[in-house]
């Protein structure tokens, strides 16, 4: 199967969409693909790192409509990579942010799981 990006996606409902996805989530994963089948290892390594800590997390899948995703959590976090991870409406990072609170020990607590 051949990846067709959503050509029909909305640049301001995908925006509403992060934001209310972001106040709506405890801990929220924005990724290429899913939980479980992710589509980057960056995305994969995201996925592994959280569900150390927490075992209930939302995903969401950006790759259907990437461009306007990168657009709207760029404008949401200031940072332009996915995979972006919020708690509790905050941004906190992508993978190699999650890695190194992992490598301090100090994942679980900003995920709440402490």
């Amino acid at each position: 199967m051949t990846f067709q990006p959503e050509s029909e996606a909305d640049p301001d409902e995908i925006e509403a969409r992060v934001q209310e996805t972001v106040a709506d989530n405890d801990v929220v994963l924005f990724m290429k693909g899913n939980r479980l089948m992710p589509q980057c290892g960056y995305s994969r390594r995201a996925v592994e790192l959280i569900g150390q800590h927490v075992e209930e997390f939302e995903t969401v899948d950006v790759l259907p409509a990437l461009p306007h995703y990168r657009e709207a959590l760029e404008a949401e976090s200031g940072w332009e990579t996915i995979p972006q991870t919020f708690v509790d409406g905050e941004f906190v990072g992508g993978s190699d942010v999650l890695a190194e609170l992992e490598e301090r020990g100090e994942l679980a607590a900003e995920l709440g799981a402490e």
